[in-house]
C-alpha cells in the first residue's frame, strides 16, 4: 500500500499566542511494501506526521493519499482509515486494559464485526506473529507480563486488525537489550512474513541501520534527509549538526579509512564492519 504525502502543514494552537509549526510543507512517498525508518530528534515532528496517518489528527494543510485514498477529505470514513493503517503509540503497554491476553488481543477484531471463529483465528495469528503461545498465555493476565511481552501483547492487537501499513512508535522504548532485539526481530519477520508496509519511529540509528530500507530524517518539523541508509549515513557532518550522528560503526570505519586502511566506503553494519576488519587482517598476515 502506497502512502502519497503532499505539502503536509501541521499548526499547534493555531490562530492563538502559542501557535507552533510542528509539520512544515512535508511532501514524501513511501511505497507499497517498503520498511521505512523514520528519524529524528525529539520535537522535529516524527511523532506528530505519524498521527495523520490514520487520522488521529487533521492537517493544516495538504494531502494524504493512501493506496489511492486522500484521508483528508472531509467525510472520509476514520473507521475504513484505520483498518488499512494501524499505528502502535511508544510504550503500547499503557493502553492494555481487558482481563485476558485474549480479549486484549480480540478487541479490535470483534469491533469489525467478524465472527467468532474469525476473530479467534486472527488472535492466534497474530500471537504466533508475536511469539506468544495460544494455548499458554491466551487466558494470562497481561499484567503479569514482563515489559517486553506485554509489548508483544499490544502489537499483537494491532496486527490482529490486518492493517496494511503498520506504524511503531518508539517501540523498543524503555526495554532492555534483550527485549529490544526481540521486539525488532519479531517486527522484522512480520514485515519479511506479510510483506506489510512497516513504518518504524526511532531515534537509535543503530536499530534503523540494520531494518529499514528506507531512512526519513526529519528536522523541525521539516524532511531533512531522504534514502537508503548507506545515502543518508554518507552525511555524517549535518546528522551530527542536527544532533543525531550516525551509527558507531560508520564513525569507525570512516575513522580507519581516514587512516589509510583500505575500507570500503559505505559499511553501516557491525556485519560489514567483521568482514572488513577480518579482510585486512587476512591480508597483513599474507603479506
Amino acid at each position: 500500500m502506497s502512502i502519497i504525502i503532499n505539502n503536509l502543514r501541521y499548526v499547534y494552537n493555531e490562530g492563538t499566542p502559542f501557535e507552533s509549526i510542528a509539520i512544515d510543507d512535508v511532501s514524501i512517498e513511501i511505497k507499497d511494501g517498503d520498511f521505512v525508518g523514520l528519524i529524528g530528534h525529539t520535537g522535529s515532528g516524527k511523532s506528530t506526521l505519524i498521527q495523520h496517518l490514520n487520522g488521529l489528527i487533521k492537517p493544516s494543510g495538504g494531502t494524504i493519499n493512501i493506496n489511492g485514498m486522500d484521508i483528508t477529505k472531509k467525510g472520509i470514513s476514520l473507521v475504513d482509515v484505520r483498518k488499512k493503517v494501524g499505528l502502535v503509540f511508544q510504550y503500547p503497554e499503557y493502553q492494555l486494559f481487558e482481563e485476558t491476553i485474549y480479549k486484549d488481543i480480540a478487541f479490535g477484531p470483534e469491533k469489525l464485526g467478524l465472527s467468532e471463529s474469525e476473530v479467534e483465528e486472527r488472535v492466534i495469528e497474530a500471537m504466533n506473529m508475536v511469539g506468544l503461545d495460544f494455548e499458554r498465555s491466551k487466558d494470562k493476565s497481561p499484567f503479569e507480563l514482563s515489559g517486553g511481552q506485554k509489548r508483544r501483547v499490544a502489537i499483537a492487537g494491532v496486527i490482529a486488525m490486518k492493517p496494511e501499513v503498520l506504524v511503531l512508535d518508539e517501540p523498543t522504548a524503555g526495554l532492555d537489550p534483550h527485549g529490544r532485539d526481540e521486539i525488532l526481530d519479531q517486527i522484522k519477520e512480520i514485515h519479511a512474513k506479510n510483506k506489510t508496509t512497516v513504518i518504524l519511529v526511532s531515534h537509535s540509528m543503530e536499530d534503523v541501520s540494520r531494518m529499514a530500507d528506507t531512512l526519513i530524517v526529519m528536522n523541525r518539523g521539516k524532511i531533512e534527509l531522504t534514502g537508503t541508509p548507506k545515502e543518508v549515513f554518507r552525511h555524517e557532518k549535518r546528522l551530527d549538526e542536527i544532533g543525531l550522528g550516525v551509527p558507531k560503526v560508520v564513525t569507525l570505519m570512516n575513522e580507519l579509512r581516514s587512516r589509510g586502511y583500505d575500507i570500503e566506503p559505505d559499511i553501516i553494519t557491525m556485519k560489514e564492519a567483521k568482514e572488513q576488519i577480518l579482510r585486512l587482517i587476512r591480508s597483513k598476515n599474507n603479506a
